[in-house]
């Protein structure tokens, strides 16, 4: 076994030993341990990683149920997005985002990818040669990206570029 999958096995091990002492001497709800193991157990992740999208939804979608807190509701309802955008389900994806970002307004990927849904489908609507229609959902991707781009200054620099050469940056 190669020393760096070693050192990953050890950290792995590491934080699983580290989280159950935590989820035991924490004062936390059944629903939020509940939760929790979810994550701990990798069980989502891996899934996701894994390409098995379908297996992931259905791990996030039972992490949702026992999930109270909305910042880490947030992120569950993110990553469900993420499926969806991953699997093609533009519509679902943004919905996802909208729900997301409704729970926690300081997500800037959930605004990104809402983002790069919305250039994407401009650019599909120039190739249908529907010009209306593509500046609308380009405006839309631009209104998207600077609310990204307001809460990390510092990432997006392809966006931020596409907003200066589109004139769309203030």
């Amino acid at each position: 076994m190669p020393r760096s999958q070693i050192n990953a096995n050890f950290i792995d091990k590491t934080s699983s030993i580290v989280a159950n002492i935590l989820l035991r001497i924490i004062p936390t709800t059944s629903g939020e341990k509940k939760a929790f193991t979810y994550y701990r157990d990798g069980a989502i992740m891996l899934a996701q990683s894994e390409g098995n999208y379908a297996e992931a939804l259905q791990n996030y979608y039972e992490a949702t149920r026992p999930e109270i807190d909305p910042y880490d509701r947030s992120y569950i309802l993110y990553n469900i997005g993420l499926i969806h955008t991953s699997n093609g389900e533009h519509t679902r994806a943004l919905e996802y985002y909208f729900r997301a970002l409704e729970r926690n307004p300081f997500l800037p990927q959930a605004f990104n990818n809402m983002a790069v849904i919305c250039h994407y489908r401009g650019e599909q609507a120039i190739l249908q040669g529907d010009s209306e229609i593509a500046e609308a959902w380009s405006d839309q991707a631009a209104e998207y990206w600077k609310q990204a781009i307001a809460l990390s200054p510092g990432n997006y620099i392809e966006a931020q570029n596409w907003l200066k050469i589109t004139r769309r940056f203030e």
